[in-house]
């Protein structure tokens, strides 16, 4: 009989979410490396299916990251994110900011990063004047 996912499942998924968006990685191309199909992948990352110990070290391995990565945020018997990861998360799961994400970690320039951050700072500003 299989467990059904819970809360540490979903946190898992949602990590996995964050770094593959921000390596700029598709759904696809991380689905190829683990001879997978992308939509078992949005399974993982919506926490609908669960990752066994071996698969999880696999994604690690191709995400660059230690398989402690996944488990960062997750106290007790609750998923919780931190503050950093929380705010990553909510933009990531809009589309407009998933995309943002992806292209700023494209960027190679800091320079060109910085002023995209100085752009949107702008924009909130002027935004905050003409509510004033």
């Amino acid at each position: 009989m299989q467990k059904s996912p819970n809360e540490a499942d979903r946190h898992i998924g949602k990590r996995i979410r964050l770094r593959r968006i921000a390596l700029g990685m598709s759904q696809e191309k991380l689905a190829d490396a683990l001879g997978l199909t992308f939509q078992q992948i949005q399974k993982y990352e919506k926490g609908i299916n669960r990752i066994g110990a071996g698969r999880l070290h696999e994604i690690g391995l191709i995400l660059g990251v230690d398989v402690t990565y996944f488990f960062d945020g997750l106290l007790g018997r609750n998923a919780l994110l931190n503050a950093n990861d929380n705010v990553l998360h909510l933009v990531a799961s809009n589309p407009h900011g998933a995309k943002l994400i992806e292209l700023f970690a494209s960027v190679e320039d800091s320079n060109i990063q910085r002023s995209i951050v100085k752009l949107v700072e702008a924009v909130l500003s002027a935004r905050e004047t003409v509510r004033s």
